[in-house]
């Protein structure tokens, strides 16, 4: 085996991919940006959720805007729903772990925050239940998925913005939404201290 020429394939398939997503997923990713920015600007939040990988781009996601991106800015509110041990464990335990986000997503929620819901597969039980529940809190949902959107896409309300990447391999996709986030990051900033470039 030459692992040189597995990891260039490697690199190559990342960026190809990337680059096969730009013309699906350009659009999209500039509603996403504009609709987080009016909640925000609204006095509004973005709550994140997703599970294993996900759950980090989530946390990673929330960070970048409670924190900053490439910007000096003020904080902006996000809460990655991922994060308190004693709440998703006690949820888990006395009820079902598909209701860890959504009873979260339900006490935090208010109408015109946004959910950004990761699910690579589309599947997500938990995120699934996210997504209702922040429709019964009149938010809007930014679904992060790939392989076709699975459950997640079929959930999705007139309003929300599905970031579907188009692709089968999970690497790959948890990947292009790693840059996707940026995007989004770098979107947000840009719109709210009025960067040209």
């Amino acid at each position: 085996m030459d692992l040189i020429d597995r990891v260039s394939r490697q690199f190559e398939d990342s960026a190809r991919t990337k680059l096969d997503a730009l013309e699906h997923l350009a659009a999209p990713i500039a509603g996403a940006v504009e609709v987080m920015t009016t909640s925000l600007l609204n006095n509004g939040k973005i709550l994140s959720c997703g599970n294993g990988g996900s759950a980090a781009d989530a946390q990673h996601f929330a960070a970048e805007l409670v924190n900053r991106f490439e910007l000096e800015r003020p904080p902006l509110a996000a809460v990655a729903l991922t994060t308190d041990s004693s709440t998703l464990t006690s949820i888990a335990n006395d009820y079902d772990f598909t209701q860890v986000f959504s009873k979260q997503v339900r006490a935090l929620g208010q109408p015109g925050d946004i959910l950004l819901a990761i699910s690579t597969s589309g599947n997500s039980p938990n995120v699934a239940e996210a997504i209702l529940a922040a429709h019964e809190r009149e938010m809007r949902v930014v679904a992060l998925t790939g392989k076709g959107g699975g459950r997640i896409g079929e959930l999705l309300a007139d309003g929300d913005i599905h970031l579907c990447v188009p692709a089968d391999r999970t690497a790959r996709i948890q990947e292009v939404h790693l840059l996707v986030l940026h995007c989004l990051c770098d979107g947000i900033d840009c719109l709210l201290l009025g960067v040209e470039e």
